[in-house]
């Protein structure tokens, strides 16, 4: 392993101080995903476009039809997608009582895959799809196979562009089809809270205490442009809570930080915790 930066080393030593017998909550954001081959829309290999909003989802069935199709073919990057030294350092600091939960912005599921058991996923999750109109579920493994069934001639793809969704860059058929609800007909989409999209009061209340609960909070890989993860470090900070940040690059949060490095999650993360 390559020797670490000075500055870096240090920080990490400073973390472990200011950490020293408090209780851990982490929030986790695209950052720690990237080495995973997940892009970022923010950081480093982001993304440069702008996502479907939420209304925009709901407006126009060709809106559907165009996230629908290039989720289809993308998706299976981020199925096939592994965890990271990142995801692994946190599910062994969980393990060792160190860490007491995750909060996570992503929607992959990489810290499950990891071993992460007290994970509360903020943003939903990819694998599930959920029917706007009467709340059934499907699995994403359900809905790919419905999808297939009607568009014959689509074919995934796991050499092509794609987000930090699952989204792909491609040309839309004209006559690709969306599957509707099996339960009453609805439209689908995916278990995700799209951007313009409320957050469900009972996460945002679980979240809270989980703030709470805690007595120090590290933030890893997210600039916090998002509100939702903002309100928590903020909520933290009022609280007294030692706030230490990982991550390449300005986060919105960085003045009211106790210590934030400018580095790797996963050389970071894998140093304390691995």
């Amino acid at each position: 392993m390559a020797a670490l930066d000075p500055v870096v080393e240090y920080g990490i030593a400073r973390t472990q101080e200011l950490f020293a017998d408090l209780r851990v909550l982490a929030i986790t954001g695209a950052g720690v995903s990237t080495d995973s081959g997940i892009p970022d829309y923010r950081g480093q290999g982001r993304v440069v476009r702008h996502p479907l909003t939420f209304d925009q989802f709901m407006a126009s069935r060709d809106n559907r039809s165009k996230y629908w199709a290039r989720s289809y073919v993308g998706w299976n990057r981020v199925a096939a997608a592994k965890p990271n030294q990142s995801h692994l350092a946190l599910a062994a600091a969980e393990r060792s009582g160190v860490l007491g939960q995750i909060i996570t912005q992503n929607v992959d599921g990489l810290h499950q895959k990891a071993g992460s058991e007290k994970v509360l996923e903020l943003h939903g999750r990819l694998d599930q799809v959920v029917c706007t109109a009467c709340s059934a579920f499907v699995t994403r493994a359900q809905m790919d196979s419905m999808i297939s069934a009607l568009n014959t001639g689509l074919i995934q793809d796991t050499d092509i562009e794609f987000t930090p969704d699952g989204d792909a860059e491609i040309e839309v058929p004209a006559d690709f089809q969306v599957p509707t609800c099996i339960t009453c007909g609805g439209d689908y989409k995916p278990d995700v809270v799209f951007f313009g999209e409320q957050i469900p009061l009972e996460r945002v209340s679980q979240a809270k205490l989980a703030v709470e609960d805690a007595q120090a909070l590290l933030v890893a890989g997210s600039s916090l442009a998002v509100n939702s993860g903002l309100r928590l470090v903020k909520q933290a900070k009022t609280l007294g809570h030692k706030i230490v940040i990982i991550n390449r690059g300005e986060t919105k949060a960085d003045e009211i930080a106790d210590l934030k490095l400018n580095a790797s999650t996963s050389e970071v993360l894998g140093a304390l915790y691995l």
